[in-house]
Parts: C-alpha cells; structure tokens; sequence
C-alpha cells in the first residue's frame, strides 16, 4: 500500500515538473519555441462583385471585411504572431486564389469569416470544418458559399466542373485536409464556446461540410458563420460596431488560445521522449459516442474512439509497422469501410503519413 503511495506522489511529481519545465520555457523569451512565428490567415468572405447575402439591406461582404480587420488588429499586436489578409478591402479574391494565399504564406491557420441567411427567422453563430457529409441543411450552407465560383473567370477550368449547386458535386468532394481535421476541430470548438458561452449567441454548434475554400487550404481551417442578416435583431447586432467588435474578439480570444496550447504542446513534446511512431486506421467520425464493441464494427475487434472537440474519431489497427497498416487498411475495407484510411501519430499527435514513414 505504500508503495502505491509513493508511486502516485512520483507519477505526480512528475507531471508538475513537466509542466513547470513547460510553463519556464514558454515564458522565457530567449527560448527557441518562443521564437516561432505563428501566421493567421483571415478571410473575409465574398468581396466587390459578389456582396454575399443582402438579409434585410445589410451587405455580408461588409460585416465580415470589418470583422475580418478587427481580428487582425487586435492578433497583430502579439511579436508572435504574423497576420495575412485574402482582402483588405472591397475586391473580390476568387476561392482558389484565397486558399493559394495562405499556403503560400505557409499559414498555421485560416479562418473564413461570414454572414448567414435564410427564408426563416433562424438565429445564433456556427462553426465549420471541412468533411465529406453533411445534413441537408448543412449542404445547403455550403451550396450558398460555394456559389461564388460562379463569379470567378474560367471557373470551369480552375474547378473542373465542380457544380456548387449540385448536391452531388459537394458531396463528391476530396477530403484534402484530413490531415488537419483535428486541429481545425481543435479551433472551431474554441471559437464556438466563446459564441455562445461569453457571448450569450446561440449554439449553432461545430459542424463539417463541404465549403470549397477550405478545401483550397492545406493548414488547420475554418468557416465561421457570424450569425443570420436576415433574422431583423441579428442583423442589426452584427451591423453594429459593437456587435463587430464582440464577435471579433471572441474570434481573437480563441485564436490566442489555441497558439497557447500548440506553445504548450510543443514544449511538453521536447520534454518527454518518445520516438514511437504509429499508424492507425480510421474507419469512422462523427458526434455519436459509440461503444467500442465488435459487433458496433462489423467484427473489427480493439477499435479506439477519441474524442476530438464535440466529435469522435474511431481507429482501428494500431501498429508501429507500416506494412501491418496496409493490411489493417485492406480488412477494414472488406468489412465495407471503403473510405477508411491509415494516419500516423508521433508523441500522440497526429503527422503526416509520409513522414512517418520516413522516421520509420
């Protein structure tokens, strides 16, 4: 009994001297993690020929451009952190060029503020992450915001017939920033707490679809939808300075958090060693918490579930060795989970598969 005693007091004294070592090195200035230079991306949506939706006169192109700078002025402030613009002012930036902005920036996140709209009274603000399903009304979010491409020249060559008001078309959508989706989650869960807990919004909740212009991104990305024009009070709160300026720091709040967590995890990183790298199958994600039983995975036995924000992830085939992914890849599939795929983690962070191979 002692014995267990003293091992929890070590366990512990352990854990307060990573985090101390972790809290030392971030507040010391000189430290090389302190040194990284975080870049944001903000994105303003629409822009010049394309006004967005007009909901009771109020122009979306408008609100978010001003939520859009109010964000930047106040991150600009912190040494750390670098802010890149898609527009500045009224032009019209088409969608592939905003992405192509920020991976050239080599951003470490992209964030597409916007206005909502619909033929009811709806209300409240939602967040958005890539994904490849939706609800229907999910889809037709992103339908509305996908429909500037229409607007761009030799749309049909940039997107090869991508039809963005086609169901199928969305639907049909790569998910090209897989790789990211947790740290997207991660961001998307921070910015909507701050909505709906510090701002009193209404909870439209994190949810994933299919918005092109994250699509263009390879970094962590999300949508914000500010709240509804045409709902007449919501309106006009998001017209207002103040209501600019309370969605804009909500946003900024949770952007700073969110560096402070990748600071913090950086550093943990470096204290602890661990070298393992493993590769897991992902067979499924979703808000539904299911248990991890055989028979909930058509027979696939030590399936993992994780929770990542409001979400979950469920892996299957845990393995340090490439080639036993493969194979745990191709059962997975027989069991007819055709869109599963092998992903890699390093310290239990999510990497590249490529680059693990090449630690391997």
């Amino acid at each position: 009994m002692q014995f267990k005693e003293n091992h929890k007091i070590n366990t512990k004294a352990r854990i307060i001297f990573i985090f101390f070592f972790a809290f030392c090195f971030l507040m010391n200035s000189s430290s090389i993690f302190a040194q990284k230079e975080y870049v944001i991306v903000l994105d303003a949506g629409h822009g010049g020929k394309d006004p967005g939706n007009l909901g009771n006169g109020y122009r979306e192109k408008n609100i978010a451009l001003k939520v859009a700078l109010e964000v930047g002025k106040k991150l600009s402030k912190k040494k750390d952190i670098k802010v890149v613009y898609t527009r500045k002012t009224d032009v019209f930036p088409p969608l592939w060029k905003r992405g192509d902005i920020a991976n050239r920036a080599n951003a470490d996140l992209f964030i597409s503020i916007h206005c909502d709209s619909h033929t009811s009274n709806a209300y409240g603000a939602g967040t958005f992450v890539l994904g490849l399903r939706g609800n229907k009304k999910n889809l037709e979010i992103a339908k509305r915001e996908n429909a500037a491409i229409l607007l761009e020249d030799n749309y049909e060559e940039r997107y090869k017939g991508f039809d963005p008001n086609s169901a199928e078309s969305v639907i049909g959508l790569s998910l090209l920033q897989e790789e990211n989706l947790d740290k997207s989650l991660a961001i998307a869960s921070l910015i909507q707490n701050n909505f709906a807990f510090k701002l009193k919004r209404n909870d439209r909740k994190v949810k994933q679809d299919n918005f092109q212009v994250l699509r263009e991104t390879i970094m962590p990305s999300v949508l914000v939808e500010l709240g509804f024009l045409t709902n007449k009070k919501e309106g006009r709160y998001l017209n207002s300075k103040k209501g600019q300026e309370q969605m804009g720091n909500a946003i900024t709040d949770a952007v700073l958090n969110y560096i402070s967590n990748l600071k913090l995890n950086t550093v943990i990183n470096s204290v602890v060693e661990n070298n393992a790298v493993e590769f897991k199958i992902q067979i499924a994600s979703g808000k539904n918490k299911i248990a991890t039983k055989s028979y909930n995975f058509k027979g696939l036995k030590e399936v993992q579930r994780i929770p990542v924000g409001k979400f979950y992830k469920y892996y299957y085939g845990n393995t340090s060795d490439y080639n036993n992914a493969k194979k745990s890849l191709k059962t997975a599939k027989s069991k007819g989970y055709n869109s599963a795929f092998i992903v890699a983690f390093k310290n239990g962070e999510k990497i590249s598969v490529q680059k693990a191979i090449k630690m391997q």
